[in-house]
């Protein structure tokens, strides 16, 4: 196996390594400042609060007798709370056997049930808020399309938009109304595949027929990581006007020539910057989430299509921003939970779980793609670390949740035996797993 082919070409092991630790230093301080302070809130004293594992860097004690650190490894984080025996908050049963009553209850393991699982849920529950605040408010600074399909800004194209403006609202094309960005979407699939379509458009109070590029040209919107568009040097504003000597003006034409590929190397002509490439490519299998749920298997290279122009925006309501980055939250898990189920079932490829070198190689990939893109990236990086978390595994926060549960039920904990045997059983499942991951890293196509 070459290890250097999974680096990615834009830049370097150094990059990618600095966007990984940067993505997953983020998203494992939101988590654990989650436990701590809802911890603090529940009167549990937190010993130590480390960002990272093995030696430490750095460190400072607060005023609280909590101590704050950095350690050498960055590659993940822990609480350890009074009475905690270790960075998994197993129970110190000789050192808690000689605290007073009061000194138990400020405990992870003496405080009342409900502040102790509040504290653990705490931390998938930050993980959450992270990633609503961050969805957002990157739809609150970008802002949500007008309801009539307006041109904000035009993309440049070899072709066909040098009579469209910005400001123009469209309101049909080739005679078939556009009333709003639903009817428009809707024409993709039946206006003719050519050069220059007839816009109407209302322009300074006129009506005015226009020449225009079909509505989703062969335009590279977006490059999705670690794929074969990505690999082979493709950038964001590449316009494919040929694949195989044979021209296109669509982006179906684009989709429907990848598919029919099935696989084989497909040689194509870009336009760039006002000159012409040629970059040969090869499609690969993949899996894609649907929107009503379950996933279809499809030959991809990883480019994202978008329309000849960005629409003109209006700034939403903080309040419609948060829904939105709730539902957008939402997505993200329906789809990674049908993901998982997907994969047990065997309806699609486990080589979908990546390990840590795929998700290092993917925060670099988005990183080299612009601020937005990486934070957008973090995002979505931690709904997923939160659900994970909350997956009923013992040493997981789940697990820890679990086990609350069964107290809260049968009035007792689960016994110092059982939870040892618990524990390390569901050490040994995250191992394995991680294992499994590494795998696919490394040997899935």
């Amino acid at each position: 196996m070459d290890l250097v082919g999974l680096i990615p070409s834009f830049g370097g092991l150094a990059f990618t390594i600095i966007a990984f630790i940067v993505a997953l230093s983020v998203i494992v301080a939101i988590h654990e400042y989650g436990h701590y302070i809802v911890g603090r809130w529940c009167g549990i004293h937190a010993e130590v609060f480390s960002l990272g594992f093995g030696p430490v860097l750095y460190k400072r004690t607060d005023r609280r007798g909590t101590q704050w650190q950095v350690a050498a490894l960055p590659f993940g984080g822990y609480v350890k709370f009074l009475g905690d025996a270790d960075a998994a908050s197993g129970k110190d049963g000789e050192g808690m056997s000689t605290l007073s009553e009061a000194e138990l209850a400020r405990t992870m393991h003496g405080a009342k049930l409900w502040k102790r699982a509040a504290t653990v849920a705490a931390g998938p529950v930050f993980n959450f808020i992270l990633s609503i605040v961050i969805f957002g408010g990157m739809i609150l600074w970008q802002g949500t399309a007008t309801e009539r399909p307006t041109i904000g800004a035009l993309s440049e194209l070899p072709v066909g938009v040098s009579e469209l403006e910005r400001g123009d609202v469209i309101t049909a094309i080739e005679g078939e109304a556009t009333p709003d960005y639903t009817a428009l979407n809707a024409l993709r699939e039946t206006l003719p595949r050519e050069p220059s379509l007839t816009y109407t458009v209302e322009r300074d109070g006129s009506t005015l027929n226009v020449q225009g590029p079909f509505i989703m040209p062969p335009l590279v919107s977006g490059l999705q990581p670690r794929s074969a568009a990505m690999d082979q040097g493709f950038e964001v504003g590449d316009v494919i006007t040929a694949i195989d000597g044979t021209p296109i003006y669509a982006f179906e034409d684009l989709r429907e020539a990848v598919e029919a590929s099935a696989g084989a190397d497909m040689v194509m002509e870009v336009w760039r910057d006002g000159e012409t490439v040629e970059i040969t490519v090869a499609p690969r299998r993949m899996d894609l989430p649907l929107p009503e749920g379950g996933f279809e298997t499809r030959w991809l290279i990883g480019i994202t299509g978008g329309m000849f122009f960005e629409p003109e925006t209006v700034t939403p309501g903080p309040l419609m921003a948060l829904w939105q980055g709730v539902e957008q939250m939402w997505f993200i898990i329906r789809s990674s939970l049908s993901g998982l189920w997907h994969m047990i079932t065997g309806a699609i490829s486990t080589c979908n779980i990546s390990g840590p070198i795929g998700i290092a190689e993917t925060s670099g990939a988005v990183a080299s793609q612009g601020l937005d893109q990486f934070i957008w990236f973090i995002a979505v990086l931690s709904t997923a670390v939160g659900m994970l978390n909350l997956f009923p595994v013992p040493v997981l926060d789940g697990g820890h949740l679990v086990f609350h549960a069964y107290e809260a039920v049968t009035g007792k904990p689960p016994s110092d035996k059982a939870l040892r045997v618990m524990m390390t059983t569901g050490l040994a499942l995250l191992l394995t797993l991680m294992v499994f991951a590494l795998s696919n890293d490394l040997f899935c196509p």
